[in-house]
């Protein structure tokens, strides 16, 4: 094996006009002569990176049969909330025995295309299935297809994509949120019952509050990101959408848990049957602190707030106790998550090809090279919100290298404190979703500022728990003009129960 892998040599010496270049970029003063000493020492560099060129890696298992699928017609996608349909039946017995689901176009699905809404990205086919695919369909789940997300998964509203605007079921002439635009309104819809999604900064909860369902942000490493195309991986997670709170935390039983891939999971995790733990009718001694910072937007309209407080406040007729708590920085998340997210991002989507680097696990080679040499070759395809991120990262790395971007890690702690500090004294802390009700999706020819405005005006409230790893989870708290308003809850780390006992309760209240 050791002489074929010799035999040819795939990774190509630089040249010596490429070698000057990358010293003048690198500001490195080289004479002639000791260039030529350089590029001969890589040589056998390029020996070896021909060798492990060649040898074969291990990659993700695909389990269970598939056809390639097909992109669906416009009459039979009227949400635009499918950007693939598939037909990928699991396991025949398990807890999502026959339960039809739908997949976010940044989760690898083996034959299908992944796109992460931006045409950039158009070609790729994996050919794994990420760890929360293959855990659905040991669990009996049917996959029915991947569903419509925001360029690049960066955006709150639903207008980015590349193939179109995703429509709000409730209101079509509204904006779905995004990022997991699909996944949310196709719940709504009730055209799947199951949905995965990713949140970064709220895309997982922020479509679920304009569409009405749940949406819930597990906490940090509790269900493995393996497979899935991200952000930034310190604020990546893996989400669920689902039109009631025990499905929630039935699908929550199943993709959570260690895989032994993603760097972020604690390696002793142990998984509750989270279905079972919420079966409860009241909430007595447990203490609800309500968020004021969370109330306290500028753009916020009065209705939601009264709506969110007065939802919340119902809980004391099922015993709980609810009082008012500050929380000063949450007000602030979104400055920190800039810091971090901005030179993060561009970091993972043009350099890392979507996945980061640096820690142990699965690296999807096949997309991590196509991504990475697409993005440089096709930057145009991205949309305004993208290309603004991607060249003020580009301008942070020149000027101020690693200095916001620490400081915004470091910056996080304080916040985590202060949330930490308030869940001491409550169980959860609640505040609206998203402080006003769905707008309507933009005209096209939007100007570069209105189209960022939009984008990225509702996440106000989403980012703090991004940044904390706390589980966080939108509940419907009723309609507004008949459009939806989302109740947020948030918990400790890994105290995914309590959460969920309290949206149970919740959801019972407002649906009475």
């Amino acid at each position: 094996m050791s002489e074929k892998l010799y035999s040819e040599a795939s990774v190509k010496l630089p040249s010596l006009p490429q070698l000057q270049e990358i010293a003048r970029n690198l500001d490195v003063d080289v004479k002639e002569d000791e260039l030529k000493e350089y590029q001969a020492l890589m040589q056998s560099l390029c020996d070896g990176f021909s060798i492990i060129d060649k040898l074969p890696e291990p990659g993700l298992p695909v389990k269970f049969p598939r056809t390639p699928g097909y992109r669906p017609k416009k009459e039979n996608n009227k949400l635009n909330g499918w950007c693939w349909r598939v037909d990928i039946k699991g396991s025949k017995q398990g807890k999502l025995a026959g339960m039809t689901v739908g997949i976010k176009d940044n989760v690898g699905v083996a034959g299908a295309p992944m796109t992460v809404g931006c045409a950039a990205l158009e070609g790729y086919y994996p050919e794994y299935d990420a760890t929360v695919v293959t855990s659905i369909l040991d669990a009996g789940g049917h996959i029915i297809g991947k569903t419509s997300c925001e360029n690049l998964c960066v955006s709150g509203s639903s207008f980015t994509s590349h193939s179109g605007p995703t429509l709000n079921f409730h209101n079509p002439l509204h904006s779905a949120g995004g990022s997991s635009s699909g996944s949310a309104t196709l719940v709504a819809s009730g055209d799947v019952r199951l949905a995965i999604g990713s949140d970064q900064g709220g895309s997982v909860r922020l479509p679920a509050a304009w569409c009405g369902v749940v949406g819930l942000k597990p906490t940090f490493g509790l269900v493995p990101y393996t497979g899935v195309v991200g952000l930034e991986p310190s604020i990546d997670h893996v989400g669920t959408l689902t039109k009631t709170v025990e499905d929630c935390a039935l699908l929550l039983e199943v993709v959570a848990g260690t895989d032994g891939l993603d760097h972020r999971q604690p390696p002793d995790l142990k998984i509750p049957e989270y279905s079972k733990e919420i079966q409860i009718n009241d909430l007595t001694g447990m203490k609800i602190g309500i968020v004021k910072e969370g109330f306290a937007h500028d753009n916020a309209d009065p209705k939601v707030n009264k709506m969110v407080r007065g939802a919340v406040t119902n809980l004391m007729r099922r015993g709980a106790i609810v009082e008012d708590v500050s929380i000063p920085l949450h007000s602030l998340a979104p400055v920190i998550w800039n810091a971090i997210g901005i030179e993060g991002f561009t970091d993972t989507a043009l350099q890392y090809g979507g996945i980061g680097s640096g820690h142990y696990g699965f690296y999807p080679t096949s997309f991590t090279s196509f991504a990475a040499k697409s993005m440089r070759a096709r930057m145009n395809d991205s949309s305004h919100v993208c290309k603004l991120i991607f060249m003020f990262g580009e301008y942070l790395k020149s000027k101020y290298p690693g200095q916001f971007y620490s400081k915004g890690q470091n910056c996080r702690r304080l916040l985590i404190a202060e949330y930490q500090e308030a869940l001491k004294e409550y169980d959860v802390v609640a505040m609206p979703t998203i402080p006003f009700t769905a707008h309507k999706l933009p005209a096209q020819g939007l100007s570069v500022t209105e189209y960022v405005h939009k984008a990225f005006e509702n996440p106000v409230n989403t980012m703090a728990t991004n940044l904390t790893g706390m589980p966080s989870i939108t509940v419907n708290a009723g309609f507004i003009d008949g459009l939806p308003v989302g109740a947020m809850f948030t918990a400790k780390k890994f105290d995914e129960v309590t959460l969920l006992k309290v949206a149970k309760v919740f959801e019972m209240m407002t649906q009475v």
